[in-house]
């Protein structure tokens, strides 16, 4: 049993196979008792039971679900209006209730499970006898897995009308003094995934967005770690909203020491009328620990997020190599144009060839046409499925490029219906790249994008669509909602967005989806449910896509992470770097090309085929394969990462360095996630050369690395157990 109630104490402990979990009830109220390594449970366990100072209060509790105006005066979980203006409730423990298994969240991605036996759940109600609030927090832990996923249900059982202000899914109070420091991901368009760490002083740290989106600036998800923390040591406490629209995430250090984090949707400009009878459901949290540091937290976002949340046929089946020709022809192409790019990729072995923008309306720039999702025949005469048929008779499977969750003021869907944006009356209707948000609150602009769509997906063969989404929301409101209602609309959005995503990828399950925002702008968890990879960033220098891969692989699985090779100079900061160079960056990740191959020397030719062909052997290590990252970007010229199979019999190096170094040292890369009873085989990609180690020597004394006096220089390894290390 996952779940220990010991109820005469009040406590409830939590056990996965290597961490614990334990509150208990004091005085009514959840508190905090350990998050961490696993504990035996032992009968009683009241040597765990918190002690507080007599009349200390509550702002000296370690809560799970605190409020305010009780005398806790750090930040609280939620907060409640009531119809007489006042904001006190008090939460009190009424009961709990166990279920095997894990319960999806109506209208809200979530984690799931494949049979109930691999995790529980603990439900537990709190209600405030004044308002009649109740509220359930929900705890699911994974058995074999050292992941905690949490949320809370709101509901008014009374006969008045509650509003609430702030409604978190999760807070976790850190008790005594820890000198934590914040681990996040922060950046811009074409530079996300940074890695900011952070140390906690007394004071809140906070980061957010009020954006409409996760954002490319910060990403929902966070770390509290310890000082001595690294890839492969230290404690490491992760949190992970699944979630796409505005979110915080704070972690607040009070006059004692004590940490209180906490995450859910941004209480900036939010509200959410409850009558009687209705409840209201925030996204959940996914907290993983670990206690071999950061590499292991994020291996095992990788494991759950790609097994036990992205969902349907490509969830396990390997991703096709693509061309897209998006940099190859930006608006300017035909039909002949985009076949001979394909026929081009047919013979260097490329399996998907992918349209994006330009193709429909009379979309001959960004500034007019989205919302008119219907072929422009003067560049496509015969139409969007003559060409996908062309390109299918080459052997290359078709995708397409759509942003349907946006409207042109240049359009005919907008003068038809200039109420369908996001809007407030009487003010300024914000364009950003000539284009507004469509109010994808309203049933009746959701089904007229279905019918659209779907209509298209029908017609015509497309095996993939890449969904892109390239602004972020202003004049937030909505002419379909009332004005006490107006405060929802940005929920109300997301909550639009999956309830299309999951109508319009159940009707087409062949069809590979992928999330785009101007690249990273919505890479988070949510939109990981609904499509199981996402263009990484419009940033597609090799150079820069050390850092943006490396800082994104911190929580999501490289499964997830889109990574093209591109032409030079580079069409975003003008470098040139070698073709084996940008290889291999986009070949750790889902592979694919976006230039125009029609361009290509017969040396590259031979070079891109050579890399297609390695891809094609390696591709089911890189996106299935437990990633250990070995050296970082964010701290020098180099960096390295590797792919290890499952049974460690098998694993695939990566290493790059930058600017060539003058009179260079001997390098030794260290390697890890080896057994090292185990001897393997390596074998140089571009050398040719083949060596045999040891596990042991491998990952202590490391990988003897060849030097060349060159910029933008990388390599690759295959490592192939062959036999038991010899005493």
């Amino acid at each position: 049993m996952g779940i220990i109630v010991q109820e005469q104490a009040g406590l409830f402990h939590l056990q996965s196979s290597g961490m614990s979990y334990i509150f208990q009830i004091v005085d009514g109220y959840p508190v905090h008792v350990y998050w961490g390594s696993r504990l035996k449970h032992r009968e009683p366990m009241t040597d765990l039971l918190i002690h507080t100072p007599k009349n200390a209060g509550l702002d000296r509790l370690p809560q799970e679900y605190p409020q305010y105006g009780s005398g806790d005066f750090r930040n609280p979980a939620y907060q409640v209006e009531l119809e007489d203006g006042t904001r006190i409730t008090e939460l009190k423990y009424k009961g709990y209730r166990l279920i095997k298994g894990k319960p999806s969240l109506t209208g809200l991605p979530a984690v799931y499970t494949g049979d109930e036996t691999e995790a529980d759940t603990l439900e537990l109600e709190l209600t405030d006898a004044y308002s009649d609030l109740q509220v359930v927090l929900s705890y699911s832990i994974f058995a074999d897995r050292n992941a905690i996923v949490r949320s809370a249900r709101l509901g008014n059982q009374g006969e008045k009308k509650l509003r609430l202000r702030r409604a978190l899914s999760t807070s976790v109070d850190f008790p005594g003094k820890r000198d934590f420091e914040l681990t996040y991901l922060s950046g811009a368009w074409a530079r996300e995934g940074n890695i900011t760490r952070t140390p906690l002083h007394q004071g809140e740290t906070r980061i957010d967005s009020k954006r409409g989106m996760s954002s490319h600036q910060l990403n929902p998800f966070a770390a509290l770690v310890t000082p001595e923390t690294t890839e492969s040591q230290g404690e490491a406490f992760g949190f992970s909203l699944v979630y796409s629209g505005g979110f915080e995430a704070a972690a607040e250090v009070d006059s004692f020491g004590s940490t209180r984090f906490s995450i859910g949707i941004n209480s900036f400009d939010f509200a959410w009328l409850l009558s009687p009878g209705e409840s209201f459901q925030t996204p959940e949290t996914v907290m993983v620990y670990s206690g071999q540091g950061l590499g292991d937290m994020s291996r095992t976002y990788h494991r759950l997020y790609r097994t036990r949340l992205c969902r349907g046929k490509y969830r396990d089946e390997e991703r096709p190599i693509l061309v897209n020709n998006w940099e190859a022809t930006y608006f300017d192409f035909n039909a002949d144009k985009l076949v001979s790019i394909a026929e081009e990729g047919a013979k260097l072995g490329i399996e998907l060839f992918v349209l994006d923008d330009g193709w429909f309306g009379k979309r001959d720039s960004d500034n007019s046409s989205l919302g008119d999702w219907v072929e422009d025949r003067r560049k496509l005469p015969g139409g969007l499925k003559d060409v996908a048929e062309r390109i299918n008779r080459l052997g290359l499977k078709f995708g397409l490029w759509v942003e349907p969750e946006m409207i042109s003021p240049d359009s005919e869907l907008y003068r038809k219906h200039p109420d369908w944006c996001l809007h407030v009356p009487e003010r300024r209707r914000t364009e950003a790249r000539w284009q507004l948000v469509l109010d994808y609150t309203r049933q009746e602009v959701r089904d007229f994008i279905y019918d659209s769509l779907s209509a298209i997906f029908s017609s015509v063969p497309v095996s993939y669509v890449k969904w892109d989404m390239n602004r972020c929301l202003t004049e937030i409101g909505s002419a379909d909602l009332p004005p006490e209602r107006q405060s929802e609309t940005a929920h109300r959005y997301v909550l639009g967005l999956y309830e299309l995503l999951e109508r319009i990828t159940t009707a087409f399950p062949h069809i590979l989806f992928e999330s785009c925002s101007s690249g990273g702008g919505r890479f988070d968890p949510g939109m990981l449910y609904y499509m199981p990879q996402t263009w990484t960033s419009d940033n597609t220098d090799a150079v820069e896509r050390l850092k943006i891969q490396y800082g994104t692989s911190l929580v999501y699985p490289v499964s997830a992470i889109g990574a093209h090779v591109s032409a030079v100079p580079n069409h975003q900061v003008g470098r040139i770097t070698p073709l084996d160079f940008r290889g291999d960056v986009a070949m750790s990740g889902n592979f694919g090309y976006e230039l125009d191959l029609t361009k290509f020397t017969e040396e590259d030719k031979e070079r891109v085929k050579r890399q297609i062909l390695t891809y094609k052997e390696v591709r089911g290590l890189v996106q299935r394969g437990d990633l250990f990252r070995l050296q970082s970007p964010f701290e020098g010229n180099e960096s390295a990462w590797m792919f290890v199979s499952e049974d460690k019999e098998e694993a695939l190096v990566y290493y790059f360095q930058v600017m060539a170094v003058p009179n260079a040292p001997q390098r030794f890369l260290r390697l890890a996630g080896l057994d090292p009873e185990l001897e393997y085989e390596i074998h140089s990609g571009y050398s040719g050369e083949q060596l045999i180690h040891g596990g042991d020597r491998l990952m202590q004394l490391g990988l003897p690395l060849a030097y060349e006096q060159k910029d933008y220089e990388s390599g690759w390894f295959r490592v192939r157990a062959v036999k038991p290390v010899t005493v």
